[in-house]
């Protein structure tokens, strides 16, 4: 199958709506979610949770935004992350949570976020599944970092973390299994894990045909 090529190096309305319609239409499933490595047990009982992926409309074209969780984080310490965390009782949906999230973490305000769908869940073994929830930003947008939560926001390309040539599988040894897991280096950030996981399934969404 011919694969696509997504526009991203305009963005705008038409960059938009294209990846809103590529999100209904893609099947999934998530590429290499902690499934792999986890038990019936352990993926029945796993805590809802949701993130977003931030979408920013950039004049040099769309860029994702990121966060570096600071380093006394009890869970996931020092790692590049997506603005979201569990489901509380009072959220109405993933979507709910995600800009929640968003705002308490990052301090972008939900009214600047245009929701365009969802990826599939991802299981993460730390004992999540995750509804990562794709959202659009038009700047300018000030973010306020939790200094408790996060200790950089920085953004990356588009077209960078699109590039198949940049996702990389890596494995690592714990509790005496071996996990694959990808990982996307971007400068002297390291995109790993569910976050690259998620980011690896952007990529499939938003290019039918491209091989899996």
């Amino acid at each position: 199958m011919q694969v696509q090529e997504l526009p991203v190096a305009f963005g705008g309305e038409a960059g938009r709506e294209l990846i809103r319609l590529r999100l209904a239409g893609f099947p999934g499933p998530s590429a290499l979610d902690g499934r792999h490595v986890m038990d019936a047990k352990q993926i029945q009982s796993a805590v809802p949770a949701a993130v977003l992926v931030p979408l920013v409309n950039r004049a040099d074209g769309v860029h994702v935004l990121l966060t570096q969780r600071t380093d006394h984080l009890t869970s996931h310490a020092g790692q590049v992350s997506f603005p979201g965390g569990r489901c509380d009782p009072g959220d109405t949906s993933p979507e709910d949570t995600a800009l929640r999230e968003t705002e308490e973490e990052i301090g972008v305000p939900r009214a600047c976020v245009g929701l365009l769908g969802r990826l599939p869940e991802y299981f993460i073994p730390t004992g999540y599944r995750v509804i990562p929830v794709v959202g659009w930003i038009e700047p300018p947008v000030a973010v306020q970092p939790d200094p408790f939560e996060v200790a950089e926001v920085f953004e990356v390309p588009l077209a960078f973390l699109l590039d198949p040539a940049r996702h990389k599988r890596e494995t690592a040894e714990r509790g005496g299994r071996t996990r694959e897991f990808f990982a996307i280096p971007f400068g002297r950030h390291n995109i790993w894990g569910a976050t690259a996981g998620m980011l690896v399934t952007l990529y499939h969404a938003l290019t039918p045909g491209a091989a899996r």
